[in-house]
């Protein structure tokens, strides 16, 4: 079955989309009245849909089964150090495939330029390119933080951890699943490429952020924030796998 996108504020009747969305349905995967197609909304909200009319820019659809989805139990937040990456929309994909909380963006001082204030378009699209390749029903949250190390510290008290990818002068310890402890959030922060300044590692360590390492090589910023996403995500399917967790659920 087909996924597509249909924002939050568009789910009532009659239901339909538009747009881009609609042309790629008609136009490309020739889509008729009568085919089913799933829809989601980033907000937990999963549903089968009935076609019942097509045209150029707008499909009108019928509901058929609603799924609402219970938010995550826990969640993990990725903080980039704001840089000049062609990977970043990789990066955003990727993110949404293994079920991040949310994607920070935020100022260093070795960035290369700021970091714009406003959510760019293409960067919410680029995540929901990676729901609809998941059918994750969840989008993470989109921030950016011109703020810094200071923004970051002044939001670690909503985490239950926070941990800073630094090797520092002496080997941090190796960030493995077993550190990421239970339920709860869990807060990632990433440098920029150019890595990060001493004034930054000082404010966040001072602030509670405990360094972790990533093993030996020097690794790329994205390929680093793909590691503890990855991380991440194999504890909390290993917890939701394992018979004495979540009520015995196989």
């Amino acid at each position: 079955m087909k996924t597509f996108y249909l924002p939050p504020e568009e789910w009532r009747e009659p239901y339909a989309l538009e747009g881009q969305e609609a042309r790629h349905l008609v136009k490309v995967l020739r889509a008729r009245a009568g085919d089913l197609i799933r829809l989601l909304d980033g907000r937990g909200r999963e549903g089968t849909f009935r076609i019942t009319a097509t045209e150029k820019q707008r499909v009108a659809l019928t509901l058929e089964v609603l799924v609402e989805h219970p938010a995550p139990s826990g969640s993990t937040v990725l903080a980039l150090g704001w840089a000049k990456s062609v990977r970043r929309g990789w990066l955003l994909e990727k993110a949404v495939e293994l079920e991040a909380g949310g994607v920070w963006l935020w100022q260093a001082d070795r960035s290369q330029s700021h970091v714009p204030e406003d959510i760019k378009e293409s960067w919410e699209g680029q995540m929901i390119a990676g729901a609809k390749q998941s059918v994750n029903p969840w989008l993470p949250e989109l921030r950016t933080i011109p703020e810094g190390v200071e923004g970051l510290v002044a939001l670690a008290p909503e985490f239950d951890r926070t941990l800073i990818l630094w090797e520092g002068q002496s080997p941090s310890a190796l960030l493995s699943p077993a550190m990421l402890g239970g339920n709860g959030r869990t807060l990632f922060v990433v440098g920029p490429e150019g890595g990060f300044s001493d004034r930054e590692v000082r404010v966040l360590t001072e602030g509670g952020f405990t360094p972790v390492s990533l093993g030996r090589r020097i690794l790329r910023w994205e390929t680093a924030a793909l590691l503890c996403l990855g991380l991440d995500w194999w504890h909390r399917e290993l917890n939701a796998s394992s018979p004495t967790e979540n009520g015995g659920r196989p």
